[in-house]
């Protein structure tokens, strides 16, 4: 028995497959997903009865060739249609999938990939190129399969699975997050985790509240993301509603696509209002059915300006890969602008604690942690870290799982996001592994060492700030600069490139030799002005990540 049975009873499907089986057979008709084909054509729509269709086909092609319990596949797609078509498919047979990022550097995937074990890759056309460089450089490369034309007849599985029945807590997906050790951690994520966290999503009511058959929800987040895949797609299924599709936030086109997608709701990014609040006034801004924003992250000056500009309400969340479920500011009177991010419900419990593990008094900062209300307290979080017992194990305190975030709660019981102790960057909603930039810069010839911080970023919300020590005779000038960031612009992602190099005569260290990150400069000294730092933030585009010489669309990074 649980304490909280409303929240566990609230989708009664053993994985995500059957759910959508069972929304199809009672609403065929109903819009699943809604997307453009290709630049500024009209959104195009398919019900779930036809899409039902498309996934049984699909999943019989994999059924016949032997895959099923056991198999990871990773997924190298996007934000499209087809991606669910797999991913459905597969979950049907209790495959898991490992969703790739398109825009991470080969290297990266080839971890990814070999790390998960993945048997198979299936790859959209538009990524082929990208795939082949990954295959290049794997030990012992996958099979290739064709997202948009699957064969009748797979190649058999090198293995064949015993069983095609997917179990409540078998595996679903693996979504690997940053850590602060340098490589990316594989979440294992169950049914379980995907079913009972949108329970959660679904309960939380207040402006959040989900209409049957009526909502529509837009969300720019990629599927290699916990937020879009396991939450928003599986809430969406849940309550027969649409999945709005774009490839990625666009500031230029995103109201025309929310009035043309007949969005209800959207996702956010907290560095989303701050450039569309820095757009000029367009009559198309309020052309649209947003009734509500969810997301995380706004900057406090720009939360009632937006809500106040264009007329709907941005809901601030708290929620991690590791833990599925979150808490949510949705019901009024909202903390708007103050970095409130809502009160433990049924769902969650939290605390709040000092560096030995006891609670502080309240309005006093220190690190959340957080546990299930259910009598089980790792109920719906993740499954472990994969291959990284130790590391799982390092997550939780006393069946208390530790976030990294230091957070503030008030006598009501609010919480208040105030810093993280992890060692990430946050840009633009992309955790990035500090130790990782680190390592790569440390391979550069000229570099003796390097330490990588956050530096807050008024669009972005964190940039990759880089400092550096380098070897004698090597000037620390803009030239240098230019070839460190070069150097980690072709290994690593682009948004993980440094956005800043300052170059430092040494690093303080402790008597173990560990980097004292808070002690690089003085109190009373700004990395900014530095004439040892260089900004580089002009040089990490996207368009030139892919080839191109010019900024992104509307110039957005």
């Amino acid at each position: 028995m649980t304490d909280i049975p409303d929240r566990f009873s609230l989708l009664p499907d053993a994985n995500v497959a059957a759910l959508f089986e069972r929304t199809a057979a009672r609403l065929p008709d109903r819009p699943f997903v809604a997307w453009r084909p290709s630049g500024d054509a009209p959104f195009e729509e398919i019900g779930y009865g036809a899409f039902l269709r498309r996934v049984l086909a699909v999943r019989e092609i994999y059924r016949n060739a032997g895959y099923g319990v056991g198999t990871r596949a990773a997924l190298l797609i996007g934000n499209e249609p087809v991606f669910h078509e797999h991913y459905l498919a597969l979950n049907g047979l209790g495959v898991s999938i490992v969703p790739l990022n398109p825009d991470a550097r080969a290297l990266e995937s080839v971890y990814l990939v070999e790390h998960s074990d993945a048997a198979f890759i299936v790859c959209s056309r538009r990524y082929r190129a990208i795939c082949d460089d990954i295959l290049a450089q794997m030990k012992a490369p996958v099979p290739v399969l064709d997202a948009e034309a699957l064969p009748a007849r797979l190649p058999p599985a090198a293995s064949r699975a015993t069983s095609t029945t997917p179990g409540y807590d078998g595996e679903a997906a693996i979504l690997y997050t940053s850590g602060t050790t340098g490589r990316p951690k594989g979440c294992v994520l169950s049914n379980r985790y995907f079913l009972e966290a949108t329970g959660v999503y679904l309960s939380w009511g207040g402006q959040l509240s989900l209409r049957e058959e009526v909502e529509r929800l837009l969300n720019p987040l990629p599927l290699f993301h916990m937020n879009n895949l396991t939450v928003t797609t599986t809430a969406m299924i849940a309550r027969a509603g649409c999945n709005v599709m774009v490839e990625r936030f666009s500031a230029s086109s995103w109201w025309a696509d929310c009035r043309d997608s007949q969005a209800t709701l959207i996702h956010y990014l907290g560095v989303m209002p701050a450039i569309l609040l820095a757009r000029p006034q367009e009559d198309v801004e309020h052309r649209h059915a947003i009734r509500a924003g969810i997301g995380a992250g706004v900057d406090p000056k720009h939360h009632v300006s937006f809500e106040k500009r264009f007329g709907f309400p941005l809901l601030e969340l708290w929620g991690m890969t590791e833990v599925g479920a979150g808490f949510i500011d949705n019901h009024e009177p909202r903390q708007v602008g103050t970095r409130a991010f809502g009160r433990p419900t049924g769902h969650m419990k939290a605390r709040v604690v000092d560096d030995d593990m006891n609670d502080v008094p309240r309005g006093t900062p220190g690190e959340l942690l957080v546990r299930s209300s259910d009598t089980d307290p790792r109920r719906g979080f993740f499954s472990g870290y994969l291959k990284n017992d130790e590391a799982t194990a390092a997550a939780w305190h006393d069946d208390w799982f530790r976030t990294g975030d230091v957070v503030r709660q008030d006598e009501s019981g609010m919480l208040y996001f105030v810093d993280r102790r992890k060692n990430i960057v946050r840009r633009s909603g992309e955790n990035i592994s500090a130790a990782e930039v680190e390592a790569c810069l440390q391979s550069h010839p000229d570099v003796v060492q390097a330490a990588v911080i956050a530096m807050p970023d008024e669009l972005r919300e964190e940039e990759v700030f880089a400092c550096v020590v380098l070897r004698d005779g090597v000037a620390a000038d803009g030239a240098t600069a230019r070839r460190l960031f070069e150097f980690g612009f072709e290994r690593l992602a682009y948004f993980k490139a440094p956005g800043y190099v300052s170059f430092r005569p040494d690093l303080p260290t402790t008597g173990t030799q560990k980097i004292q990150k808070t002690l690089i400069f003085a109190a009373d000294e700004d990395p900014l002005k530095l004439a040892t730092t260089f900004d580089l933030r002009e040089l990490k585009r996207r368009g030139r990540a892919e080839g191109s010489t010019e900024p992104g669309k509307d110039g957005t990074r």
